[in-house]
């Protein structure tokens, strides 16, 4: 009797986080419907002036219009290659850096000072000397995206390494191991939180490395529609573009979610 009453208490438990979970899903699908909602309700009612803020109807209307002359997918696809090699990279090498600096302390200690100064640098200062070095192309704007996600890795993964406990540590060198399997048996677990929060943080700045990047030099691109509707004042254009960067952000977080819950199992 006692098993079976922990059994149902259990299952109300499970229906209840089951519950909660979508209430969650559907306060923020209200949420987003409410926004766009009253959008649309206070360019229509000129709450506001539309040809400044627009509304999701012209928006919507805009990329339709982007859709059927075919250079939608040529724009997303400029912008969305770029974004994925800056992240890609940007990731791999910060990584790596962490884990140089958590093997060589000393180095770690000496480079303290500039990671902190790097990492509050604009990166945007940078833009016209990257563009006289590499060029007026998609490279440039990668390695704005790299330049921005980089330190920024860099700094919480090798924090995750530097949690590790020294007790653990100090039984590996008791035991006889070695630097290298100290590293992937008690450091690198320990890091994969901060590596997956790493990948997180490292999702948005890529975006931000790669607009400001197609800000500065692009023929394409959603950061270069942004840029050419404001020129001609074709705001419905500026807001079509950023409603597609949110989803795409949003996509690419949820995938790096995704690979969290992965990892985690």
């Amino acid at each position: 009797m006692k098993r079976q009453a922990v059994s149902n208490a259990h299952a109300a438990y499970l229906r209840r986080i089951r519950r909660d979970a979508r209430t969650v899903r559907l306060l923020r699908i209200a949420l987003l419907l409410g926004f766009l909602l009253l959008w649309e309700l206070g360019a229509d009612l000129r709450w506001f002036d539309p040809f400044i803020l627009s509304s999701p109807s012209r928006a919507f209307g805009t990329i339709a219009r982007l859709y059927r002359d075919g250079s939608l997918w040529l724009h997303i696809g400029t912008t969305l290659l770029e974004t994925v090699l800056g992240f890609l990279l940007g990731t791999v090498l910060g990584a790596l850096l962490a884990v140089l600096l958590w093997w060589m302390p000393r180095l770690n200690r000496i480079l303290d000072p500039y990671l902190v100064v790097l990492n509050a640098l604009p990166k945007i200062a940078l833009g016209p000397v990257l563009i006289v070095w590499i060029g007026a192309g998609m490279a440039s704007i990668v390695v704005m995206g790299v330049l921005v996600s980089l330190i920024v890795t860099t700094v919480t993964v090798l924090n995750g390494f530097l949690a590790a406990t020294d007790e653990k540590q100090l039984l590996m060198r008791t035991l006889g191991a070695t630097k290298l399997q100290t590293f992937c048996k008690v450091v690198l677990p320990g890091g994969v939180p901060d590596l997956i929060s790493a990948l997180k943080i490292s999702v948005g700045m890529s975006w931000v490395g790669v607009i400001v990047g197609e800000y500065l030099v692009s023929k394409a691109g959603l950061g270069y529609l942004i840029v050419y509707g404001g020129q001609v004042f074709k705001l419905d254009l500026v807001m079509a573009s950023v409603i597609i960067l949110c989803v795409l952000a949003a996509l690419m977080y949820y995938a790096v979610a995704f690979l969290e819950k992965k990892v985690r199992r």
